[in-house]
């Protein structure tokens, strides 16, 4: 990442550069001076902020699997969560329309590089993507922990319990869940899901014993059922971030996300988006 404290503001890197009253001699002859009536060229961008303003479109990349903050409804086909608001604001904000491209967990980084402007609905901040995508600034902050019957909240509540033989941890393929599950639990039986919509439904049938996933996904699960519980949530397991991935090197795209999703932290945006979620 730049360092943004050393960076030269973008207004400044635009000013063209120009040799006012300065005679260049090429073979004995002088350059002609530019002519102010003369039509310039407008300057090439390579900017998102401008190419999105020219389509009229703002390309989402998110899942539509991962609630509170991405869904989409497989009878309806509508779009929400708390990320979808908050990308129909940026999208707003740009005087553009927002359009939503279903990806996966396994796909996302493919499919932003290559589809989308932005990508939003859960995506954990790791170094693995920094190396091909820039950050929003941080938009949740949050860590692993268990969710499980409220029966066994004592059983699965450490580590050292859930890891043990026997012990049935499931996790939706790809993304930071299975990494955590696959690192932490290689003692214990690892099911691994395709369909994170109805990972939970596992674990009150029985086919499952615990899930550990992100802090925010637990409080809304436990929410939704009443034989979940959230295990101890405000002190999860370890620490991580949630962001908005924007496109590597578009120091200008970047900046206009962070200041937008700045206004919408303190003009209450952003509250608003997650009450229906969280009450």
């Amino acid at each position: 990442m730049t360092d943004r404290s050393k960076k030269i503001p973008s207004f400044i890197r635009r000013i063209p550069l120009f040799t006012l009253g300065v005679a260049v001699s090429v073979s004995g002859c002088s350059a002609p001076a530019p002519d102010p009536g003369a039509d310039q060229e407008p300057e090439a961008t390579d900017t998102q902020l401008a190419a999105v303003s020219d389509s009229g479109t703002l390309k989402v990349c998110t899942t539509g699997d991962y609630r509170p903050l991405t869904y989409l409804d497989p009878e309806t086909g509508d779009w929400s969560g708390i990320d979808i608001t908050m990308a129909k604001n940026l999208a707003e904000s740009m005087g553009v329309e927002p359009e939503f491209i279903q990806t996966s967990w396994k796909d996302l980084m493919p499919d932003f590089l290559s589809k989308c402007d932005i990508a939003v609905g859960g995506v954990s901040i790791s170094m693995e993507r920094a190396q091909q995508a820039y950050y929003s600034e941080a938009t949740l902050d949050e860590g692993k922990t268990p969710i499980t019957l409220c029966e066994n909240v004592e059983k699965y509540d450490t580590v050292k319990e859930i890891k043990q033989p026997g012990v049935r941890s499931i996790t939706p393929i790809s993304g930071t869940n299975e990494k955590f599950a696959d690192a932490n639990y290689p003692e214990g039986e690892i099911i691994r899901f395709e369909d994170n919509n109805k990972i939970f439904d596992e674990i009150i049938a029985g086919r499952a014993d615990v899930m550990t996933t992100d802090a925010s996904e637990t409080r809304w699960v436990a929410n939704e059922h009443s034989e979940l519980c959230a295990v101890h949530p405000d002190k999860p397991f370890n620490f991580s971030q949630k962001a908005y991935l924007l496109p590597l090197g578009d120091d200008e795209f970047q900046e206009y996300v962070d200041q937008w999703l700045n206004m919408a932290k303190n003009d209450g945006t952003l509250a608003a988006a997650e009450k229906p979620w969280f009450g």
